[in-house]
């Protein structure tokens, strides 16, 4: 009844290829980014926007890159960690080494860095798929803890290969406080998404995904195999380095190649598995489920402990969290492995016959 589409008539083509052609879409979408924007800031504490929101934008920018990756070009990529890494030093070495230069420039440089690391790991995909593929990236982890720990130039000479920033300015304004960074953060966000999902629905994004669907038939009509999964490669691996730069810059401050670890890697391939291959959204929804839901547990779980009579120490809660958490993301895959973004898009399409029955 609210979300229908008569009456919505398109006069041109350039109104039938809207991003969100559907009125209702761009309502909420508008509705969205003014509660993003102009509402969290007068609502979030300062420990929300610490904690929580600022995680959860950047770890979705990783996973939107990985996405592209892995969902759109059906290149099964374990080394996110060390583009992210790559990405963290390669702006760390350009903000210090580069007098005044500003912090927006540093993050570019840093993707760009990202993307040649990418780039480079990526040629295994040209004769490899799969399993085999998946280890020859997790290579790039590995290979990337060695370099940051090891060649001391990278590092500005740190022995233990910790390095950190401070004064971060924006066109003149300074990133000290949890609001600035947050809206640093959701600015990128905002910009490479929009980027993204226009890029996955041009010619270069419809080539990924034929290469991800039969890459044999994808050469048969004349898509350059390997220009397709490198550009995937390198789009994806620029978008994960911007992310680990304002990990790094902006969410830790001080950090370590630990920081980066294999870790990181899984995490934001569940994100992708969860969210859902292949969907934009579904970045966002896997960021959301992996990074909020265990907070949100070790809230919840004292609670209702408390309610039941008995106590739950720190470590229960932890071990809780991890089998509940384990056990929610076995029974997502179950019912819906195409992931959250799916189930959106299903229950979309009730909603547009809803209340009849068909």
């Amino acid at each position: 009844m609210f979300y229908r589409e008569n009456g919505q008539f398109k006069t041109t083509y350039r109104a039938d290829q809207q991003i969100l052609p559907i009125r209702q879409d761009r309502i909420v979408m508008a509705l969205l980014l003014v509660f993003a924007i102009a509402v969290v800031p007068l609502l979030a504490s300062d420990y929300f926007f610490r904690a929580i929101l600022i995680p959860f934008l950047i770890m979705s920018l990783a996973a939107l890159g990985v996405n592209i990756l892995v969902g759109y070009c059906g290149q099964i990529s374990l080394g996110s960690g060390a583009f992210m890494a790559v990405g963290a030093y390669g702006a760390y070495n350009f903000f210090v080494r580069i007098p005044g230069l500003p912090l927006i420039p540093a993050l570019i440089l840093g993707g760009l860095c990202a993307t040649l690391f990418g780039i480079l790991f990526g040629l295994p995909s040209l004769r490899v798929k799969g399993l085999y593929l998946a280890v020859a990236t997790l290579a790039a982890q590995f290979f990337s803890d060695w370099m940051f720990l090891r060649i001391k130039w990278l590092t500005n000479d740190s022995p233990s290969g910790s390095v950190s920033v401070s004064e971060l300015q924006v066109f003149g304004l300074p990133i000290d406080s949890a609001l600035s960074k947050y809206w640093l953060c959701l600015g990128v966000l905002m910009v490479i998404a929009l980027l993204a999902k226009n890029l996955v629905r041009s010619a270069v994004g419809r080539e990924w995904m034929a290469i991800r669907d039969m890459d044999v038939a994808a050469a048969v009509i004349g898509i350059r195999p390997m220009y397709a999964k490198l550009s995937a490669f390198a789009v994806s691996s620029f978008i994960v380095g911007v992310a680990g730069a304002l990990w790094a810059f902006v969410y830790l401050g001080a950090w370590e190649p630990a920081a980066f670890s294999v870790d990181i890697s899984f995490r934001l391939l569940f994100m992708v598995i969860i969210g859902g291959l292949g969907s934009i959204l579904g970045g966002f929804l896997g960021a959301a489920f992996i990074t909020l839901l265990p907070i949100a547990l070790s809230q919840i779980l004292p609670v209702l402990a408390g309610l039941m009579g008995f106590e739950i120490s720190t470590a229960g809660v932890s071990h809780a969290e991890l089998m509940i958490f384990g056990g929610l993301i076995v029974w997502f895959l179950i019912v819906e492995p195409h992931g959250l973004a799916k189930l959106w898009a299903i229950a979309k399409q009730k909603l547009r016959i809803w209340p009849f029955p068909h």
